[in-house]
């Protein structure tokens, strides 16, 4: 029996908080950093928070599949699928930089029905289920009202994606557009968006365990997550998160490119 999107919400809390804290015994003190064949670097807290969320999983859900970057995947063909990203924006916590999250998406038969976003250093959860609204520390949270790009705070995570997987232009247009720009985004800046602080979130680069929370977060919080041609998918290996006003203005940006 599949449990339903609320529970795997409560269960998929408790797992972030658990594993992000986690994270804690190493921020800002001592840890162990590699480098991965990407040149994307890792260390023992992204892998210890991992073990922490996996071990949990397994207890409470045997046979659900688990697929999270550090430990590949098991049981993915699973009709309940939990992807795991432990510490998304690595880059940030071993600079010591508090905007480094835990991210946990659930899949039921492919489609993505739950998300959170904890950023342990803060102790901000976001969490969101299909159906079931999304709330920051319990506490219900929406998109912000922005009608014009005009008056947008647009976030991002590095400049050079853009140019590196072909968006330069549209990179540039938005930049141009909008009020205020800021970077150290990773998921807090999607985040940043579900809870009306921001109003465009854009990763040119995501891999599946970026993407799976986001999608029921900005959507339960009333916002759109799509990639950059606007289809609503965790596939395709980028992402925006906005309000659902200012969507079409800035996928008409990345369609003249």
């Amino acid at each position: 029996m599949i449990p339903s999107n609320a529970e795997l919400r409560e269960a998929a809390e408790r797992y972030a908080a658990a594993g992000g804290r986690s994270t804690l015994n190493h921020f800002k003190k001592t840890f162990q950093l590699e480098y991965k064949e990407d040149d994307s670097p890792v260390t023992n807290a992204d892998r210890e928070a991992e073990t922490v969320i996996r071990e949990m999983i397994r207890s409470d859900f045997p046979g659900h599949g688990i697929i999270g970057e550090e430990y590949g995947k098991e049981n993915e063909d699973s009709d309940v699928v939990w992807i795991l990203d432990p510490i998304d924006g690595t880059k940030s916590f071993i600079h010591g930089v508090p905007f480094y999250t835990t991210l946990i998406g659930v899949l039921v038969k492919d489609e993505p029905v739950a998300g959170i976003i904890y950023a342990p250093a803060l102790d901000e959860l976001v969490s969101a289920a299909t159906g079931e609204g999304c709330t920051l520390n319990g506490e219900e949270c929406r998109v912000r009202e922005c009608d014009s790009l005009a008056k947008a705070t647009f976030l991002t995570t590095e400049v050079d994606t853009f140019e590196k997987y072909g968006f330069r232009a549209p990179f540039s247009e938005l930049l141009n557009r909008t009020r205020l720009h800021r970077t150290w985004g990773d998921a807090y800046g999607h985040m940043m968006v579900a809870t009306g602080r921001a109003d465009i979130m854009i990763d040119p680069i995501l891999n599946i365990w970026d993407a799976a929370a986001l999608l029921p977060v900005i959507t339960e919080a009333g916002g759109a997550h799509t990639d950059l041609k606007g289809k609503k998918t965790i596939q395709t290996g980028n992402g925006l998160s906005t309000n659902k006003t200012l969507l079409p203005e800035i996928l008409n940006i990345f369609d003249q490119d």
